[in-house]
């Protein structure tokens, strides 16, 4: 019996709690300017702006180089040498070659000169006449080869003196002295130099999805892990439209200007790029939410009122126990914020949300669970007055 009670309480007890009125609590926001833009997230590599491979274009072994890791060159700098030992050789061998043919010219010009007063005079033949005209041309001819075959020789001596084809900085050594340089089907790269490390440049990977809203003159930021706490800004300057494929993933490349006036940004970092396609500042914004909002009419008390519209887009407003919705025209959004055109001024407060409070999320325990273990078992989870009341 005792035990039939004791449940009829509990069932009573919580019966009158389902049966209390939720308590609804309702989130708003205010309409206020605010700058809304839209963007894309990227990576990219840093990179200079100018960047020159210097290589040789002659064969030999490293004699002596005069530059290292970060040396500052100026356009025309001697940078490295190569061992001039077989150049010279060659150069000394075009040389006397020359000087032979020049000899042997001589000579074939007198020799036709004389065959020509001969054959004037009907004293030779006419065959033995053209045999001396054609030798002295071949003699000619041969001279001319020789002298572009020294002409030669002097140019490849002096590649054998490597000098920076730019003002710029030393990224990059790949070679030591005494090493053996091969100039065959490609040539060898010894200094890779850039020419303005204040002046960089981001080359970002962007989704086939989001090219389309990329365009030139596009504002960016972006962070380096080298510096997290710095944001670096810049923009967008080429839009390239060679398309890159690699598993199945299709990337432009885009080109974003990087200022480096502190020299903080270094070649290789990667960069976390947005970039934002649109930017609009100082406009009446409200959440997105609040536009998706409307008021549910079974959470209502009794003496609250719902005005409503026939709208595309409104929001609500509460003024008392009256919600009231407004027509507003809107503009551009970023999936957050929602520009407001018309229909609320600055300063309205607009609903965006509601959370529903009951009796039973106020409620510290189930009824129908054990108490604590320190409490009386005969008394069922109840104050010890309980029983004799329910008598």
């Amino acid at each position: 019996m005792k035990k039939t009670i004791l449940t009829l309480i509990a069932a009573t007890t919580l019966l009158s709690a389902c049966n209390k009125a939720p308590q609804v609590n309702y989130s708003t926001a205010k309409v206020e300017k605010q700058d809304l833009s839209t963007s894309i997230t990227a990576t990219g590599t840093i990179e200079p702006v100018t960047k020159v491979e210097v290589g040789t274009q002659v064969s030999g072994i490293i004699d002596r180089i005069y530059v290292d890791y970060n040396s500052i060159v100026h356009r025309g700098d001697v940078i490295a040498e190569l061992d001039k030992t077989n150049l010279l050789s060659e150069l000394e061998s075009a040389r006397s070659n020359l000087a032979n043919s020049q000899a042997n010219l001589n000579y074939q010009q007198s020799n036709f000169n004389r065959y020509q007063t001969l054959y004037n005079k009907g004293l030779v033949s006419a065959n033995d006449y053209e045999n001396a005209r054609l030798s002295y041309v071949q003699a000619k001819q041969q001279v001319s080869i020789q002298q572009q075959n020294v002409q030669k020789a002097q140019t490849n001596l002096g590649y054998a003196t490597i000098t920076s084809p730019i003002d710029g900085v030393v990224l990059s050594r790949e070679v030591e002295e005494g090493q053996t340089v091969a100039s065959a089907m490609t040539t060898p790269t010894l200094f890779i130099i850039a020419q303005d490390l204040t002046a960089m440049r981001v080359i970002a990977d962007i989704d086939e999805a989001d090219i389309g809203g990329v365009l030139e003159g596009q504002n960016v930021t972006f962070t380096v892990d080298a510096y997290p706490d710095d944001t670096f800004s810049g923009t967008v300057t080429q839009v390239r439209q060679q398309a890159t494929t690699e598993s199945n993933v299709v990337t432009y490349q885009v080109v974003i200007s990087a200022p480096n006036d502190d020299l903080k940004l270094k070649p290789g970092l990667t960069a976390n790029v947005t970039i934002f396609k649109s930017e609009i500042h100082d406009v009446l914004a409200v959440p997105t939410k609040a536009l998706r909002f409307a008021p549910n009419e079974l959470l209502l008390a009794n003496d609250e009122e719902i005005k409503d519209c026939d709208a595309p887009n409104k929001v609500w407003l509460r003024n008392g126990k009256v919600f009231q919705a407004r027509p507003v025209k809107i503009g551009r959004t970023n999936g957050m914020f929602t520009e407001i055109l018309s229909g609320v001024k600055e300063g309205d407060e607009v609903i965006t949300e509601f959370e529903m409070i009951t009796a039973q999320t106020e409620t510290q325990g189930n009824l129908f669970m054990p108490g604590p273990p320190n409490r009386n078992r005969n008394n069922g989870g109840n104050t010890q007055g309980g029983a004799p009341k329910a008598r």
